[in-house]
């Protein structure tokens, strides 16, 4: 087994494992450690522990110490170069009339180098800009243009439910989210319901997919024919999270909308399956309506 510490240097960032290097370190301790990037500041999430060496990409890094005072001292300073840099590099980018949107300045902790994250529409031909930054901050400067997720990861802003966006606040990293997944929570598929505000599928659709596939393929579909305790009927309606169905049935010369638990209906005939460019070209229309 090797022992092991699990170092996070963003709050919703990735967590990457150490050598502890036979020092005692706590959950939520501040550490320094070097990194591919150089040395950085990094914080404890999870604590010293043995894992099996084929869990780690051998050789690990060490600890260089526990963060001091004095370190955190110089993170703060960091922070205040940053915010200062953010700004003079968006002045630069403006007065070469390129056309770049600066979202974040990321030094490492001993300052060796700078990193620049912005957005753009296109491509962006920023090599003078570059040579301009470097003689401004003597310092490695390295530009990453960045999507509007990750935008809105860095940035951070409530989302419609009104709780801090989850890309910003515990998401390590974000997972595919289609219409499809929309479509099967049975919700609106107008874009300004089921988008954040980044603008793209909200991330949270992920959450309970899962369970909605399986409570789909236990319960039918809409459009099945079924028999019911009142008589035959078709379903117009289903509720996944009640696992409930509403059946049409034809009781003499009325036709009655009514609730069933799922496992009270059995399925005489199910319904003919759209093809896949039928389904489409109607998330297409019900997305422009």
């Amino acid at each position: 087994m090797a022992k092991v510490v699990g170092i996070r240097f963003r709050n919703t960032g990735k967590t990457y494992y150490f050598d502890p290097d036979n020092k005692e370190i706590q959950l939520g301790q501040g550490v320094i450690v070097e990194t591919a990037q150089g040395v950085e500041y990094g914080s404890t999430t999870i604590a010293t522990k043995d894992i099996p060496p084929e869990q780690i990409v051998a050789p690990l890094k060490k600890i260089i110490r526990v963060a001091t005072e004095a370190d955190e001292k110089k993170l703060k300073e960091n922070k205040g170069k940053e915010e200062r840099a953010l700004g003079i590099a968006q002045k630069k980018a403006d007065a070469a009339k390129l056309e770049m949107k600066f979202i974040r300045v990321e030094y490492t902790f001993d300052c060796a180098k700078a990193v620049f994250y912005f957005t753009s529409d296109g491509r962006v031909d920023f090599r003078d800009l570059v040579k301009e930054l470097a003689g401004a901050f003597h310092t490695r400067i390295e530009l990453r243009q960045i999507g509007v997720r990750d935008e809105t990861k860095l940035l951070g802003g409530l989302g419609p439910c009104g709780q801090p966006c989850c890309c910003s606040r515990f998401l390590g990293g974000f997972q595919p989210v289609s219409i499809k997944m929309a479509k099967e929570q049975g919700l609106s598929l107008n874009p300004t319901k089921i988008s954040g505000l980044c603008g793209r599928l909200m991330c949270c659709l992920k959450y309970e997919q899962h369970h909605y596939e399986q409570a789909h393929k236990k319960m039918p579909p809409v459009n099945a024919e079924v028999k019911t305790p009142d008589g035959d009927g078709k379903i117009q309606e289903v509720n996944v999270l009640k696992e409930t169905v509403k059946v049409t049935v034809v009781n003499g010369d009325q036709i009655e909308l009514k609730e069933y638990p799922y496992k009270a209906v059995r399925v005489l005939k199910m319904p003919k399956r759209a093809s896949h460019k039928e389904e489409d070209n109607e998330e297409i229309k019900n997305l422009e309506d």
